[in-house]
């Protein structure tokens, strides 16, 4: 990494600054007391070149999934449709791969416009890999909203996970996506061997990009992918949950994303007790979830109060 990004990187963290900090629902000019839901529509399966240990998306790894070039974006709408009848007040369109290729990313914008016209009052958000600040201008100027990369590990551990492209290109994109002026949604996978520093290296990392919105995965073991066992208990994902709301403080959604109910199992709304106000309904990318019906009316009957409508904010017109 080069001289300025390490700079970036370093962030100073003062645990007693943050004594003033609610963990939970934090509510006000920048937090609220709602409960976010979100969406996935896997666009690209299966196809990446890539050897992310963590990943069923790489065809490294023969891992039983579905493996399918770009869906018809009228599925796309169709889907979209469907995550808000059900609650989803963010629609996520996700690729399989490296990055953002000029074909990917004309697919994307057409698919952004598409969705947009139905006013649905979605958040779309867009996660396609490694992208320019000029691919990602054009997503913005088609629509979408959010622009999610995630860090996945700590710079020192990526290399244990990761060797076909660098963590530093991660945290590049996450500036361009700043730079593009879109929202930043970035997080990463917990559970995969890393240390307890790792996480806090991680985290850090996180902070110091200031972004809107932070998914928390947590690894989901497949028998076809190197890594074999998820490494953390349930006790420390909840402390790990806690830990990213005090050391982001500023982040609008702390999202329980991949891994909620294999980690969390008849415990999984407790999430929302220590410092999470988002959560993933349906399906993930290449595993099955709870149907977005029971999410709901579980949340419901604890009484807990799931928005409605899109947030804008400060900085957005």
């Amino acid at each position: 990494m080069g001289s300025d990004l390490k700079g970036i990187v370093s962030v100073k963290w003062d645990r007693e600054k943050q004594e003033n900090v609610n963990i939970g629902l934090l509510i006000g000019d920048k937090f609220s007391d709602e409960i976010f839901l979100c969406a996935i529509c896997n666009v690209e399966s299966g196809t990446c070149n890539e050897d992310c240990k963590f990943c069923t998306q790489s065809v490294r790894y023969k891992a039983d999934i579905q493996r399918y070039k770009l869906k018809e974006i009228e599925q796309i709408v169709k889907e979209a449709r469907s995550a808000r009848e059900n609650g989803a007040v963010g629609f996520c369109l996700v690729t399989a791969g490296l990055g953002l290729t000029d074909k990917k990313t004309k697919f994307i914008a057409q698919t952004a416009r598409a969705i947009k016209a139905e006013n649905l009052g979605l958040r779309l958000i867009a996660c396609n890999g490694t992208a320019s600040v000029e691919q990602l201008k054009e997503l913005k100027a088609a629509g979408v909203d959010n622009y999610n990369h995630n860090l996945e590990t700590s710079r020192e551990f990526y290399p244990t996970i990761c060797t076909t492209h660098p963590w530093d290109d991660r945290y590049q994109t996450c500036l361009n996506v700043k730079e593009a002026g879109l929202q930043l949604v970035c997080g990463g996978i917990f559970g995969m061997g890393e240390t307890q520093e790792d996480r806090i290296s991680m985290i850090k990392s996180i902070a110091s990009l200031d972004p809107m919105n932070v998914p928390l995965n947590f690894f989901h073991p497949n028998e076809a992918l190197p890594l074999v066992e998820n490494t953390i208990t349930r006790e420390e994902a909840f402390d790990l949950i806690e830990l990213s709301r005090e050391m982001i403080p500023n982040a609008h959604k702390i999202m329980v994303a991949g891994g909620r109910e294999l980690m969390f199992g008849d415990e999984q709304y407790e999430i929302f007790n220590r410092g999470a106000n988002a959560f993933v309904i349906g399906d993930y990318l290449t595993t099955t979830g709870r149907t977005p019906k029971d999410d709901v009316e579980a949340l419901e009957k604890l009484g807990f109060k799931i928005a409605k409508h899109v947030i804008k904010m400060a900085d957005e017109k």
